[in-house]
C-alpha cells in the first residue's frame, strides 16, 4: 500500500468513527429509561415540550428566575424528545442532598446526553457507575497539585504572549481575546501541540465545535435533521477534528520523549492502573476525553476571564486593588476575582443528574427517569445565599465567610465535581495576574449574558479599553 493509500484509508476510518458516534449518541441519555408519570412531579409550566427546552436553553437567564417566582423552590420543566421531564430545586440543602446522593442511582452522564455527538460516548460527563469510576481515576493524576504547579509556567507564557500584543488605548472586545488565549492553553499545555501548521489546523476546527448554536444541539434529537445544513456542516467539522485529533495521539504514541513530557495528553496516554498495565486509555477513549477538556475549559474560562475584566473596569478602587495583587503575588485576591465572576455571571445554568431508580428529593418522592438538579442561576442569585447578589464583590470568597459547596457550583459538586475546577482557576489567576500587571483596564459600555452552544457570554463581547500602567 503506497503512502497516499495508507493516509486514505486511515483517514476513511476515522470518518467512519465519527459518523457512527453520532448514530449512536442520543440527547435523551438512552433509550431505556422508562416513562414518568407527571402526576408525581412538582408544578411546572404546560406548554409544549419544544417551547420549553428552547426557553431553557436560549433564555435561561430570564426562565430560570420566572419559574423560581411563578412556582417556587422546585419546579418541573419538559424536555424534547417525549416530553422528559426536568425537575429543578433551588435550596442550598437539597443541593447538598443531590450532590451526597449514590451515584449509582443519580446518574450524571445520561443527563449531560445532549452533548455525546460531539463529546463521545467515553467522555467523563457522560459516563456513570464503573466507567466513570475508572476514567476518573485515570486522569485525576493529570490534574493534581503537583501537575498543576507544571503547568503554571506554561499557562503564563501564553498569557503573557497574549496581552503584550494588545494596543495602547484600544479599545476590543475582551471574550474574544479570552477565547484565543484560553484556546491556546488547551492546544499548548492540555494537547501539547506547539508546531505553528498544526495549531493553524486545529484552531478553526475547534472554534467551529465551541461556537455550536443551541438549535444544533436541540437537532439531535431529531437524526433526519444530520442531513441537513448547519446539522451536516457540523458533522463535518467533527470529521476534520477528529482526523486531527487522531493523528496527534498515534504520532504521540510513538514520541521518545513522552516519559520527559508534562503536556495533559502524554500523561494520559502513560496513565494506567498500577494493578493492570494494560489498563489505559484507548484512541477513541482518549479524543473523547481530550474534546471533553476543550469544550469544558475553553470558553466556560473564557466567559469568566472576560466577565471579571469588565466588572473590575467599572471600579477605579477594585481595579488599584486588583493591580496590587497582581503586583504582590496575592494569588487568593485574583482567585476570588475570578470566583465571584462566576457567581455573578454563571457560565453553565444547571447540573443534573437522572434517577435509575425512585429516590425521595427535597421531600418529593420521585420516579426512576426523572432527571433532577440543582439551577445554578438561581443559587448564585439569591439574597438568602450571597447578600446583595448583584453588587460584584471578590470579599465574598475571602476570611471566614466563605460561601459553602452548595451554594457556589459552578463545578457542580459530590464526586462528579469538574475533574478541571484546579486547572481552570490556576489558569484564569495566571490570566489576571499578566493583564493587571501590565495595564489599566477600563469597562465600556454594558453587557448582559447571551448562550451559545451550552454556556453564557457576555452578549456584546465584554468590551474593555486597555492603556499601559
Amino acid at each position: 500500500m503506497t503512502i497516499e493509500a495508507d493516509r486514505t484509508a486511515v483517514e476513511d476510518d476515522t470518518r467512519d468513527l465519527t459518523l457512527r458516534r453520532f448514530r449512536r449518541s442520543s440527547v435523551v441519555g438512552g433509550r431505556d429509561l422508562p416513562p414518568v408519570s407527571m402526576d408525581a412531579l412538582p408544578p411546572g409550566p404546560r406548554w409544549p415540550a419544544l417551547l420549553q427546552t428552547v426557553a431553557l436553553m436560549r433564555f435561561r437567564h430570564q426562565f430560570h428566575p420566572w419559574l423560581h417566582r411563578r412556582y417556587g423552590d422546585a419546579y418541573t420543566v419538559n424536555l424534547v424528545p417525549g416530553g422528559r421531564p426536568l425537575v429543578l430545586f433551588t435550596r442550598p440543602e437539597v443541593t447538598k442532598e443531590i450532590f451526597a446522593a449514590d451515584p449509582e442511582v443519580f446518574h450524571a452522564g445520561k443527563g449531560n446526553a445532549v452533548l455525546g455527538p460531539i463529546m463521545g460516548e467515553h467522555s467523563l460527563l457522560l459516563q456513570d457507575s464503573v466507567e466513570h469510576h475508572r476514567a476518573r481515576k485515570l486522569l485525576m493524576p493529570a490534574f493534581l497539585g503537583h501537575a498543576l504547579r507544571g503547568y503554571r509556567g506554561m499557562v503564563a507564557e501564553v498569557a503573557a504572549s497574549e496581552v503584550d500584543g494588545w494596543t495602547e488605548g484600544e479599545s476590543f472586545r475582551a471574550l474574544e481575546r479570552m477565547n484565543d488565549l484560553t484556546l491556546e492553553v488547551i492546544l499548548r499545555v492540555v494537547f501539547g501541540v506547539t508546531d505553528q501548521t498544526r495549531l493553524a489546523k486545529l484552531r478553526p476546527a475547534v472554534n467551529q465545535t465551541v461556537e455550536i448554536n443551541p438549535a444544533i444541539l436541540l437537532g439531535w434529537a431529531y437524526p433526519r435533521l444530520q442531513k441537513l445544513g448547519p446539522w451536516r456542516r457540523t458533522i463535518e467539522n467533527q470529521v476534520d477534528l477528529d482526523r486531527l485529533m487522531y493523528a496527534e495521539i498515534r504520532e504521540r504514541r510513538e514520541a521518545t520523549d513522552l516519559a520527559d513530557r508534562t503536556d495533559v495528553l502524554s500523561r494520559l496516554l502513560a496513565a494506567h492502573d498500577p494493578e493492570d498495565p494494560q489498563s489505559g486509555l484507548d484512541d477513541t477513549e482518549l479524543r473523547d476525553q481530550l474534546v471533553t477538556l476543550l469544550l469544558a475549559g475553553h470558553e466556560t474560562t473564557a466567559s469568566a476571564l472576560s466577565w471579571a475584566l469588565v466588572e473590575v473596569g467599572r471600579s477605579p478602587d477594585l481595579l488599584a486593588r486588583t493591580q496590587r495583587a497582581a503586583d504582590e503575588g496575592d494569588d487568593a485576591w485574583l482567585e476570588a476575582v475570578l470566583k465571584e465572576s462566576m457567581r455573578l455571571h454563571p457560565i453553565i445554568p444547571m447540573v443534573v443528574r437522572t434517577l435509575m431508580k425512585p429516590s425521595t428529593v427535597g421531600g418529593w418522592d420521585l420516579p426512576a427517569g426523572t432527571t433532577v438538579g440543582p439551577s445554578i442561576i438561581m443559587s448564585h442569585q439569591q439574597e438568602s445565599n450571597f447578600a446583595d447578589p448583584e453588587v460584584f464583590r471578590p470579599e465574598r470568597f475571602l476570611g471566614d465567610d466563605v460561601p459553602p459547596l452548595n451554594v457556589w457550583i459552578p463545578f457542580g459538586g459530590g464526586v462528579r465535581r469538574c475533574i478541571g475546577a484546579g486547572f481552570s482557576l490556576m489558569e484564569g489567576v495566571e490570566v489576571l495576574r499578566e493583564v493587571f500587571g501590565r495595564y489599566d483596564v477600563e469597562a465600556v459600555g454594558t453587557d448582559v449574558p447571551k448562550v451559545r452552544n451550552i454556556t453564557s457570554v457576555p452578549r456584546r463581547g465584554a468590551r474593555i479599553r486597555v492603556r499601559r500602567r
